[in-house]
């Protein structure tokens, strides 16, 4: 399905690159448990627009902002989301990319697995030396599926 190679110098190049963007993320990032990524929202493209007009409405008429509301945050905010969402996307792209590629490596990986454990399966059937302590072996990541006769009838564990 796939056949790539990195070198040792695009692996270096890859991991410099992470290192410098954990690097300069450092102190900007938060790290949410589980529950407080459930509790927080994502804004849409919907509410990114509201948001946007929110603040057109701020510039247009000042009575709109509430007294609480701190407007140099507020547009520190907006700025940096508008900073961070481009770079976001662009991460989730590569991420995606790379998952699909790890997707179709492991695909091979356990597909020409599979057809080294049948052919084990075969020779240890037919008494190849040392096939049978290596069939053994490998079974078990299928437990359930091996048939024993009784009889006629065969019984699945």
């Amino acid at each position: 399905m796939i056949s790539i190679i990195f070198t040792a110098a695009e692996l270096t190049a890859i991991d410099n690159a992470l290192t410098t963007i954990e690097t300069t993320l450092a102190g900007k990032v938060i790290n949410l448990t589980p529950e407080e990524r459930h509790h927080y929202g994502k804004i849409n493209n919907h509410r990114e627009n509201w948001i946007t007009k929110v603040r057109a409405y701020i510039q247009q008429n000042a009575a709109s902002k509430p007294n609480f509301l701190d407007l140099a945050e507020y547009d520190k905010d907006i700025n940096a989301r508008n900073a961070i969402m481009p770079r976001l996307n662009h991460i989730n792209a590569i991420t995606h990319a790379m998952e699909d590629t790890a997707m179709l490596i492991s695909t091979d990986l356990y597909d020409n697995s599979l057809a080294v454990y049948g052919n084990i399966r075969e020779l240890a059937k037919h008494n190849v030396p040392g096939m049978s302590a290596i069939y053994a072996d490998l079974k078990d990541q299928f437990p359930g599926r091996t048939t024993k006769k009784t009889g006629n009838v065969p019984v699945v564990k």
